[in-house]
């Protein structure tokens, strides 16, 4: 099910309701909770709350990835709308679309102009305030559409104008290989013969950086893992101590991954009433939370190949640690 509403410039397509992101969260908690070893998906982590934390992660002295990219993003967005030729952005999981600006305004000012921009994001309220900025700043057309971009890539709107389509934020590091060759193959079927992806990726560098960057000396990034379990606390009816879980950020190198997880401090059963579902944790058993998979630039062409896609274009910072490629 699914609502369209236009007000002026700005459409916005309810492709996910309150009640079905409800039960998404519930399969979610319900089979991770249940695994071996147990998960939470990182889509929970992003409620009011969280995203003030993750607001602060972004600031941390030791969390380069999101500094780096707006940086890259300012130096090479001319180049990057130039070689696209595209006068469509497509934004996957866009936020508050403060980095996208930069590629909006690269393009208003590129050969094909810019026509549009398509803002897609799960939280409904962040993306309907953030897609008023765009349509008030930039004066375009704005389609903003509410969905989970695991399962509701359909709802990007074609229109028969060259796209950009950007995934930004390396969330592609948050998919496990599997997860990741999918997502790539459903957005190569999605590319007409004049449209361009847009992937942000971070890159491998030394452990001891990766891991200071996922575990900052203040405890932001700690307190930002733990308010998962105030979420299911809230939204679950669970009775989770927060403060009797660690956080941990540990470098997987088989994996090539940044793992977070929460370990228990003691033994202890946490129930989770409206699953009706009592979960035991032994003394020191960790939840794992995220995983954010580093790359080489060799790998993403490699995967982006095998998802029927090109890569015509790269673009990296003077130190190597974050790279843009144009498929």
């Amino acid at each position: 099910m699914s609502a369209t509403l236009t007000r002026g410039r700005l459409t916005v397509d309810v492709r996910l309701t309150p009640d079905q992101l409800k039960a998404t969260l519930r399969r979610d908690v319900q089979g991770g909770l249940t695994a071996t070893p147990k998960t939470i998906p990182p889509t929970w982590f992003y409620d009011d709350r969280g995203c003030e934390l993750y607001e602060q992660i972004t600031r941390l002295p030791e969390y380069y990835p999101f500094r780096t990219e707006r940086a890259l993003l300012r130096r090479s967005a001319g180049q990057i709308a130039e070689a696209a030729g595209a006068s469509v952005l497509v934004e996957l999981g866009s936020g508050n679309s403060e980095k996208t600006r930069e590629l909006l305004s690269a393009m208003q000012h590129a050969t094909g102009g810019l026509d549009g921009y398509v803002a897609f994001d799960v939280a409904e309220g962040t993306l309907r305030t953030a897609a008023q900025a765009v349509v008030d700043e930039f004066d375009i057309e704005v389609h903003a559409v509410v969905g989970d971009f695991r399962r509701h890539l359909s709802a990007v709107p074609a229109g028969g104008r060259a796209r950009l389509i950007a995934f930004l934020g390396s969330t592609i590091g948050n998919f496990a290989p599997a997860e990741r060759a999918e997502f790539l193959g459903e957005v190569g079927a999605l590319l007409a013969p004049d449209d361009r992806f847009l992937l942000a990726t971070d890159l491998v560098k030394p452990a001891d950086r990766l891991v200071a960057a996922y575990d900052d000396a203040a405890g932001v990034t700690a307190a930002f893992n733990r308010n998962v379990l105030d979420v299911l606390n809230r939204e679950l009816d669970g009775d989770f101590a927060p403060e009797r879980f660690t956080h941990v950020a540990v470098w997987d190198p088989d994996n090539s991954w940044i793992e977070m997880r929460l370990r228990s401090d003691a033994a202890t059963t946490v129930t989770l009433r409206r699953l009706g579902l009592a979960v035991r944790f032994a003394d020191g058993e960790e939840v794992r939370t995220e995983v954010s998979a580093k790359f080489t630039p060799a790998q993403v062409a490699s995967e982006l190949a095998a998802a029927g896609m090109q890569a015509v274009g790269l673009w990296t910072d003077p130190a190597g640690d974050y790279l843009l490629t144009l498929a």
